[in-house]
């Protein structure tokens, strides 16, 4: 897949500069997120050839985040980088319950650093890593707010388009490949609840295991928002994300790598749509 292969360099530069202006613009914030949110949700009755109702399931999400933080001592850093595409449908088999098909997409905007280690060498870009997981399995509603699906045939596929990266085989690639796919099974929690008046708090957990390696290694991404809406396009929200990926290698105290725990929270004034 050339794709994958090429390296864009210029592209990538351009794109960082891009991104950089854009949050200088906002640079009075200590610290900013530009977020687009859209879930929909539909179920819809659909009529067949014979003529009976049929009730399905279409469940779509698309999360988009980039955010910066200046200060004098450390200049401008990036705090958020995100673009998250999740779909899943399904046809209802028993009250609350669907067979269903499940697909995200994961990847960033630009170029991030380890600004603990050296800040002017990339560790992650555009499509290095991005994963792509398509599964087939069931998804449960038993309330409005909360939604869980579990595949228990599930492709996962991680990218590294970066030649540097890939030659290093980061993020559980072979040295010099750019994909590395597993199969096994992947447990997908989302809730999003509003407990006050413009105020909601969203928690997607997602649990995987690779029936091909370790299949006792659970890889584990846990997001929560909380969010206060201040009108129809500002609000301030708080987030952590806490990641294990026993494919990732991080360096340690020691010098090694290997995996790790990884925890991010933040606090943010932002731009956001959602509908």
């Amino acid at each position: 897949m050339s794709f994958f292969i090429c390296d864009y360099t210029r592209f990538w530069k351009v794109l960082d500069r891009f991104f950089m202006f854009l949050g200088l613009l906002f640079s009075l914030f200590n610290s900013l997120v530009l977020g687009f949110w859209a879930p929909v949700f539909f179920c819809s009755n659909l009529r067949d050839h014979k003529g009976t109702i049929s009730i399905c399931l279409w469940n779509n999400r698309l999360e988009l985040d980039y955010g910066l933080n200046k200060t004098k001592s450390d200049g401008t850093k990036k705090t958020n980088d995100k673009i998250y595409l999740s779909s899943t449908y399904g046809y209802e088999i028993a009250k609350n319950w669907y067979a269903s098909g499940l697909m995200t997409f994961q990847t960033q905007f630009a170029k991030g650093y380890d600004y603990n280690v050296d800040p002017d060498v990339f560790i992650s870009r555009f499509m290095s890593p991005g994963y792509l997981l398509i599964g087939a399995g069931f998804t449960w509603t038993p309330k409005s707010w909360f939604t869980a699906t579990f595949t228990p045939a599930t492709w996962r596929g991680t990218f590294v388009s970066s030649k540097i990266l890939s030659d290093q085989g980061d993020f559980g690639v072979t040295p010099g490949k750019h994909l590395f796919s597993e199969f096994g099974a992947n447990l997908r929690m989302e809730a999003k609840y509003e407990f006050l008046k413009n105020m909601t708090v969203f928690s997607r957990l997602n649990l995987y295991s690779n029936y091909l390696k370790d299949p006792q290694n659970v890889d584990i991404s846990w997001d929560v928002q909380l969010n206060m809406a201040i009108n129809q396009w500002f609000s301030c929200n708080i987030t952590t994300n806490m990641i294990y990926d026993n494919d990732t290698k991080i360096l340690q105290k020691d010098g090694t790598k290997g995996p790790r725990l990884q925890f991010k929270e933040a606090l943010a004034v932002g731009f956001q749509v959602t509908f």
